[in-house]
């Protein structure tokens, strides 16, 4: 069994253990007994035991004071340190299931506590790695990461994209740095048929969302012969792949002048030019235009960001969303399809069902659903976090009453 590893101890109040018994590896600063044990007495990212109000160990992770998660466990019990093995196994782990499910290695490598890694992303575009770090406790194991990751894959390069403003919370500064190695200008990812060229700095995230995968793959049945509007485009992974399936004219639409050109090359590189256009432009204004124009599409897709970030802004994200999906319906044919989507954690799959049932009836459509999306599995749900379960959509067919 290995003997007990030792770490600073971090002591919980009388009954708030229960959570993390049940699985759930975050520990919030109101559960902690600072009277024993003061939250000021940490290091952003040291390694500690969280321990229940009789003194036993629960697992080992590492804390952080100035987060109101101020804990995350790696490890049930004390019998593992939190090392570079830990970050091996795990690692190799999460390179295991992918090989498995993918033919080619482009993927989500990593999914944060879907892996049992908190605080990390990597998504992985062939022998290049993009990842991010948003909690100081993995930026204290960035070396261990780096040199396991060197073992296991022997990746050309490493590019940290950590802009993100979740580092905020953490106490870290928003950086975008190389690792190690060359990065390729163009940076290639596969995808179904199609070759996409990306730039992950310019781009959002790592540049890529490999979350989406699999739900366009199920739309590509129903877009041959139509004409089809892709709404927060990007680099028109949507888009492009209705034309390789078909579709007679695809208009790309994103309010990012970056999203725009990457989506133009993307449609010559994959020989798709006199099929796909991109326009710059706010969704919510183009659709009003493309109505009053009397436009009309057979196929229309909305993968908007988050709307709502946080739980207060849910009242007015709700609002945002439907009025989306109303303005959508409005340029849609009879016999048209729809694909609406949210990634917003707090805009749970009923909510977004309800949206799109208020539209329907405001735009006076009828509407069907074929079938529920949700993110592909290199982005594996933690059973015990909701969080990780972010991302829903629907494939509906829409007709006039």
């Amino acid at each position: 069994m290995g003997e007990v590893v030792e770490y600073p101890v971090l002591s919980l109040r009388r009954g708030e253990d229960r959570r993390l018994r049940a699985g759930h590896p975050w520990v919030f600063s109101n559960e902690v007994d600072t009277e024993r044990t003061p939250l000021s007495e940490f290091e952003p990212g040291e390694a500690v035991a969280v321990c229940d109000a009789e003194g036993e160990v629960i697992g080992l992770g590492y804390a952080n004071p100035n987060s109101l998660i101020c804990a995350r466990l790696l490890v049930r019990g004390a019998r593992r340190p939190i090392d570079r093995n830990l970050i091996a196994d795990r690692l190799a782990r999460a390179l295991a299931l992918r090989d498995r499910a993918f033919a080619k290695p482009f993927y989500r490598l990593v999914h944060g506590e879907g892996d049992g890694l908190p605080g990390l992303v990597l998504d992985r575009f062939g022998q290049v790695l993009v990842g991010q770090i948003g909690t100081a406790g993995m930026e204290r194991l960035r070396p261990e990461i780096e040199a396991a990751l060197k073992a296991l894959i022997a990746p050309r390069a490493l590019l940290w994209k950590n802009d993100s403003a979740v580092r905020a919370l953490e106490g870290l500064p928003e950086r975008v740095e190389l690792a190690f190695g060359t990065m390729p200008d163009p940076l290639i990812v596969e995808e179904h048929d199609l070759v996409f060229a990306i730039d992950p700095v310019r781009g959002q995230k790592t540049g890529w969302y490999y979350d989406q995968r699999d739900n366009r793959r199920r739309l590509s049945p129903w877009v041959e012969g139509r004409r089809v509007l892709d709404l927060f485009c990007y680099a028109g992974a949507w888009g492009l792949l209705a034309a390789r399936h078909g579709a007679r004219q695809v208009l790309c639409i994103d309010d990012s002048s970056y999203a725009v050109e990457a989506v133009i090359d993307n449609a010559l590189r994959n020989g798709l030019a006199g099929k796909v256009s991109a326009e710059r432009g706010e969704a919510f204004e183009v659709l009003r235009a493309l109505r009053a124009d009397r436009q009309r599409f057979d196929v229309v897709i909305l993968d908007p960001p988050a709307f709502i970030k946080r739980r207060k802004d849910f009242k007015e994200g709700a609002i945002a969303y439907r009025r989306l999906n109303e303005l959508a319906l409005q340029v849609l044919n009879p016999g048209g399809i729809l694909v609406s989507c949210s990634c917003s954690f707090h805009f749970g799959r009923a909510d977004l069902l309800a949206a799109l049932r208020q539209a329907a009836r405001q735009a006076d459509r009828q509407l069907r659903v074929l079938a529920q999306l949700q993110q592909d599995l290199d982005h594996p749900v933690h059973p015990a976090i909701e969080e990780t379960d972010y991302l829903k959509g629907f494939l509906c067919h829409v007709a006039v009453p």
